[in-house]
């Protein structure tokens, strides 16, 4: 069974930097893409960084490209989302998730989701 753990969520102010990180197994990391996915309130989930399942390729929308950096480290099985110069935008629940990441993301599991909040 995949398990995904977020934690380093919180409220901070704008330009300020966060990093998220998604525990998870050795085996995820090799066999599935990962990614971060937000839900801003009332809004549709929107795929804001992906990392493919070699680790060698990453994807950014365009509205946190420049800002975020997805990485993953092998030795501590977890997958991180680095969060810089935050925007009021960037507010949401942000969901750490594995699959298959192609124009559009087929999950096979979704963590628990953990709250990003950045005041103007």
């Amino acid at each position: 069974q995949v398990q995904l753990v977020e934690s380093g969520g919180g409220l901070v102010q704008a330009g300020a930097s966060l990093r998220l990180s998604c525990a998870t197994s050795r085996r995820t990391l090799n066999t599935y893409d990962m990614g971060w996915i937000r839900q801003a309130p009332g809004k549709e989930p929107e795929s804001v960084a992906t990392i493919d399942r070699s680790g060698g390729r990453t994807y950014y929308d365009d509205s946190v490209n420049g800002r975020f950096i997805i990485s993953r480290d092998k030795v501590k099985n977890t997958m991180y989302l680095q969060m810089n110069n935050l925007k009021p935008d960037d507010t949401g629940v942000y969901y750490c998730v594995a699959g298959s990441y192609g124009r559009t993301w087929e999950i096979k599991t979704r963590g628990q989701g953990i709250q990003v909040t950045v005041s103007s």
